[in-house]
């Protein structure tokens, strides 16, 4: 009986041992490749070279990331906004690069213009800073040299680091603009984005035949009617001659600031003025010198425009 009892015990021993090895060896495989996949996605980021699309001459340019970045500053970002402003522009447009880089698929990660951010040449700094450059320049590369490397994350994923111009007083939510959300693309509060800044509010007046022709509608009577807005106050549709059009749609057709505008007809013309300029997800820039010069780090300005996101070294 006792033999028996001790060959039941080593046999439940044999088996606890073989299900810890087991689990042992599974645990590894998990870590292993989850390293790898780490390393692979580390390696893919840390070659430090972008392919580039010139949208202008068509031509694909291989640069350093740095040395990307750059231009980028340089071009979407006045020169002389304040450092930590610039250092908060630099992980911006870090971040969205990087993000394009890990989801391109073609010849090339991203292009020179606005449809994904804007690049300038160095003899293009020379152009636009003139006397300023050496001064400027230097400005905008020790703001990339001072946040090199770092990007923002999302539950360890990069962003979609979206950014604009300057807000209406509110951040747009992401899916009011893409149509699709990002938890961490929230509207917020935007103070500094105001009436006191240039071109704030601009008036365009374009003439009804113009008007007509860009929308594609019937121009014998204009009929301006159900107008919906956000709860940021940009307009959601506007119904122009019985024809409903998106905000955005409407925005990108006549070329406009922004999706918060008035709109009225004064004799042959249409009179729309609006505020803030850009589709308004993510940072607003002219809100991001606002609290750098009331006193915000880059990391404060990143964190309150982007929610919940992390700053990281990639």
């Amino acid at each position: 009986m006792k033999n028996r009892i001790l060959l039941l015990v080593v046999l439940i021993l044999s088996l606890v041992l073989s299900i810890i090895s087991s689990n042992e060896k599974n645990t590894t495989f998990f870590i292993t490749a989850k390293e790898k996949l780490r390393e692979e996605l580390s390696s893919k980021k840390q070659s430090k070279d972008i392919a580039v699309l010139n949208t202008t001459t068509n031509e694909i340019n291989k640069m350093k990331l740095e040395e990307y970045i750059v231009g980028v500053v340089a071009a979407e970002m006045p020169a002389s906004f304040h450092e930590e402003a610039l250092k908060a522009q630099a992980i911006a447009a870090r971040t969205y690069a990087v993000y394009k880089m890990s989801t391109s698929g073609g010849n090339y990660d991203i292009v020179t213009d606005v449809s994904n951010q804007s690049f300038i040449t160095e003899e293009e700094m020379h152009n636009k800073w003139q006397t300023n450059f050496d001064k400027y320049y230097n400005k905008v590369k020790q703001a990339v040299l001072d946040t090199q490397n770092l990007i923002m994350t999302y539950n360890g994923q990069v962003i979609e680091a979206y950014y604009f111009a300057m807000s209406n007083g509110y951040t747009e939510k992401a899916s009011a603009v893409f149509a699709s959300d990002r938890d961490y693309l929230q509207s917020v509060v935007s103070a500094y984005d105001n009436e006191s800044l240039k071109n704030y509010e601009v008036t365009k007046t374009i003439n009804k035949e113009e008007f007509c022709q860009k929308l594609n509608i019937k121009c014998d009577n204009i009929v301006i009617q159900d107008i919906s807005r956000s709860e940021t106050n940009r307009i959601n549709t506007i119904t122009i001659n019985d024809t409903t059009f998106k905000g955005t749609t409407f925005r990108s057709k006549l070329s406009l600031r922004s999706t918060d505008f008035d709109i009225s007809i004064n004799n042959d013309n249409i009179v729309i003025t609006t505020r803030g300029f850009g589709h308004g997800v993510g940072m607003s820039q002219y809100g991001a010198n606002g609290m750098a010069e009331a006193g915000s780090s880059y990391a404060q300005i990143l964190k309150y425009f982007y929610k919940n996101i992390e700053i990281e070294t990639i």
